[in-house]
């Protein structure tokens, strides 16, 4: 059997992207995007609990209230799985999740990386790969508890069984078979592709709705490329579009409409103007510069280009997906990182391209240059899995839960709370078994929905009929002078490690 001299690279690679993500494993999910990762861990404990044979009636009455006050924004996929893994190994881990996405992650890396290897070389390949695992921001990203890994994950997967469909397809495909006749193999494989990555994409959308953008562009790009304009005479562009939109069209549009067209009207319609100013062109583009590197950004751009032309307009479908994405959600392109997870492997797919020239002309070059050409890689792949590394173990944690479990116990069950309290009351919920309303918090968000409210003038409105004001976040208190001085004509019912609770019935 032939043994391919890259094969033992792309292993280490693996290796490294994997030990990577899973360094302080065991830490609580704070480490990146808290809100979101705090969700699906409250999603995942209801599950969990569910499948235990005998809760306690009112624990079980905790959790549920617990999961409706966070939404259903996405079908409970990943959290269903670790929910189950929780299960079967005999608890709650905060491992789980990052083994569960450290793996899904790696394996579209090899999808990744086999994709790239048909378009270019091997080892142009490997150089783009290493920017998926090693990348700060994608280690972080990938292993955080939340749908968006899975999501793309899936989502790798699905573009690469499409290029093997596009590959594999041709006129052949569009030729019937005889009447109780076999099906050639050709059109077998192209058959096999196809349900491939409409299965795999189809899944990618359902886990989370915002991937359409960027499945439907590459779908389009890759039949355009590979069909024409004859594509529609095939059947199996038919049974992929159907097996890609139907489960996403029934979870958000004919099951959650009313969730589907909140998040719109709140998210994109609400905040559309601001694709009207320069500035937020600029935001934007400074937000991808300190995830990616702008210098990396633009290579990956320019590697479209220098690309084959299979790969090349799929490169420029996703990218075509990626602007429709951002005038979509105009706010989160520069406020919040992991909406830009998919760019990961879309760069590196631009990388393949522009490093393949470079590695071709390495290669012509003497042993000496070329040791001193790997030399630099090496320092390079070193250096990024150094910094991701050391963002990972910087922060510890692990105190938290303790925390948040004195502030529970601190707070009377039957007592009706409203707190300005950090990661919309996740914490407490997860760790104090507590729930609270929110008072509302001052955040650029805020300020770009309603720049002139004044909540502190509405208090006696807003605190009507509760019997406590919990403070846990005393930043965002410092940021609402006009609240400050209303507390603090109230008595202390309670107050200790991070949390001050102001009695409101005295």
């Amino acid at each position: 059997m032939k043994t391919h001299p890259w094969l033992p690279i792309l292993i280490l690679l693996l290796a490294l992207g994997g030990i990577l993500r899973l360094l302080d494993l065991t830490d609580p999910p704070l480490d990146f995007h808290t809100s979101r990762q705090l969700r699906n861990t409250l999603v995942a404990r209801d599950i969990y609990y569910h499948l235990l044979p005998d809760v306690d009636p009112q624990t079980l009455a905790l959790t549920e209230s617990f999961h409706r006050t966070v939404g259903q924004y996405e079908p409970p996929i990943i959290e269903t799985l670790v929910a189950w893994t929780y299960r079967l190994t005999g608890g709650e881990n905060y491992a789980i999740p990052r083994i569960w996405q450290t793996l899904f992650w790696l394996l579209a890396g090899v999808a990744l990386f086999d994709l790239m290897r048909r378009a270019t070389s091997p080892w142009a390949a490997l150089g783009a790969l290493t920017f998926y695992l090693v990348l700060p921001f994608s280690v972080q990203a990938s292993r955080s508890f939340q749908p968006d890994p899975l999501m793309t994950s899936a989502f790798v997967v699905g573009i690469y069984f499409l290029y093997r469909w596009s590959e594999s397809s041709g006129v052949r495909e569009q030729a019937p078979a005889r009447s109780g006749s076999k099906l050639p193999d050709s059109k077998k494989e192209t058959w096999k592709w196809a349900l491939l990555a409409a299965l795999f994409l189809g899944l990618a959308t359902l886990v989370k709705i915002v991937i359409a953008f960027f499945v439907g562009a590459a779908a389009i790009a890759l039949v355009l490329f590979t069909l024409g304009w004859s594509f529609w005479k095939s059947k199996q562009v038919w049974a992929m579009g159907a097996i890609m939109v139907i489960p996403a069209l029934t979870f958000y549009v004919l099951l959650h409409s009313g969730r589907s067209t909140e998040y719109f009207f709140n998210w994109s319609a609400a905040l559309f103007q601001l694709v009207t100013t320069t500035d937020f062109y600029s935001k934007w583009l400074a937000f991808l510069g300190s995830l990616f590197g702008l210098t990396v950004l633009f290579a990956s751009l320019a590697g479209i280009f220098l690309a084959p032309p299979r790969l090349r307009w799929l490169l420029i479908g996703l990218w075509i997906g990626y602007l429709a994405y951002g005038f979509t959600l105009p706010f989160q392109m520069y406020t919040h990182s992991y909406y830009h997870i998919q760019l990961i492997p879309m760069i590196a797919l631009g990388l393949a391209g522009a490093l393949n020239p470079l590695f071709e002309a390495a290669a012509g070059q003497g042993r000496g240059s070329r040791f001193a050409f790997i030399a630099v890689i090496i320092a390079l792949v070193g250096y990024q899995a150094w910094v991701a590394r050391s963002i990972l173990v910087a922060e510890n944690f692990r105190d938290e839960p303790k925390v948040w479990a004195e502030i529970g116990k601190s707070i009377p069950a039957d007592a009706d709370v409203i707190g300005l309290t950090q990661d919309y009351g996740y914490r407490l919920m997860l760790w104090g078994w507590r729930r609270v309303s929110l008072w509302p918090l001052s955040t650029d968000l805020a300020d770009v929905r309603n720049a002139d409210r004044d909540t502190a003038s509405r208090f006696d409105e807003i605190t009507a009929g509760r019997d406590y004001f919990l403070v846990t976040a005393f930043g965002q208190l410092d940021k609402q002078p006009d609240l400050k001085k209303i507390l603090e004509q109230y008595p202390v019912a309670a107050d200790g490690d991070g949390f001050v609770l102001y009695d409101l019935r005295k």
